[in-house]
């Protein structure tokens, strides 16, 4: 008698931008500090029409990169153990300009705007079998047209990429506050 097994791991991504107009970054400050998005929605009820919230994007999806792939593989392993993981120290949510499409040999964001982040104080975060990182984007970084995504060990794309996410968001305009969150949900 045969038996058949089939192994799989998988992982699905969920991305959400929170977007402020923000002119002061005093909820910039707040997000990046570790507050909750929920209460800066409520800091800009508060104080409407100085602060304001313009709204929630959520999208799915992304393209696990080879570069990424194989580092998680060498950890698991032990057979690294000196490389940068995607932790608060090192991990950082990219943006982008490129609508290059997706590719699994890709080694970054492809466009000629990129900006990373810094991890908000916190994150990333796990919950059962979910991996959660979260940057906020100030008044003062990132205006440029959002069209890709990533997550990357690094302050750019010289670290290692996990993923890239191709979406147009719009475009960052300079006094507004967007906050990226990168859920990776593994099972």
């Amino acid at each position: 008698m045969s038996i058949s097994v089939a192994d799989k791991i998988s992982w699905k991504a969920k991305w959400r931008i929170w977007k402020f107009h923000d002119p002061d970054n005093k909820i910039a400050e707040f997000l990046k500090n570790g507050g909750s998005v929920e209460d800066a929605i409520k800091m800009c009820q508060a104080t409407y029409g100085k602060h304001e919230f313009l709204g929630l994007d959520e999208f799915e999806g992304n393209t696990a990169l080879n570069e990424g792939l194989q580092l998680l593989e060498d950890i698991i392993a032990g057979l690294d153990t000196t490389s940068n993981k995607w932790d608060s120290s090192n991990a950082h949510l990219g943006v982008g300009d490129s609508n290059a499409s997706e590719s699994a040999s890709q080694t970054g964001l492809q466009g000629t705007n990129k900006t990373h982040e810094d991890m908000d104080s916190g994150y990333p975060q796990r919950s059962g079998q979910t991996l959660k990182w979260r940057s906020t984007f100030d008044g003062n970084t990132g205006n440029h047209s959002w069209q890709e995504f990533t997550v990357v060990n690094d302050t750019d794309d010289s670290g290692t990429n996990l993923n890239r996410k191709v979406a147009d968001k719009g475009t960052k305009s300079s006094g507004e506050t967007w906050t990226l969150e990168l859920q990776i949900t593994f099972s």
